[in-house]
């Protein structure tokens, strides 16, 4: 069970054929091919900021940062309670142990 398993080598079904040798062509000149007219660029959509879109754009990014604000200081205030729990914990548990101490 616990001895490795060596994989045998697949005995060969039969003849094995060479790869057909490709021979290279030769290539004649023909009559060259027309240029492309050159397609215009097609033109970009350009953006324009009314003063609608410029206040809807400040009130959007005021409430991303208000939330993303938000979510980091719940986030520090969770750390900030955890951390008291366990210091708090920490304190009664050495209350308790600390007597059993002097008494030995």
């Amino acid at each position: 069970m616990f001895q490795p398993k060596i994989p045998t080598m697949p005995q060969p079904s039969g003849l094995v054929t060479p790869p057909a040798v490709v021979q290279p062509t030769t290539i004649t000149p023909g009559t060259p091919a027309p240029a492309p007219a050159a397609a215009p660029e097609p033109s970009r959509p350009v953006v324009q900021l009314t003063p609608g879109t410029a206040v809807a754009l400040v009130g959007a990014s005021t409430a991303v940062v208000l939330v993303v604000g938000t979510v980091l200081v719940s986030l520090l205030l969770a750390v900030a309670v955890s951390s008291a729990s366990v210091a708090v914990c920490a304190v009664v548990l050495r209350s308790l142990i600390a007597p059993n101490a002097k008494r030995r």
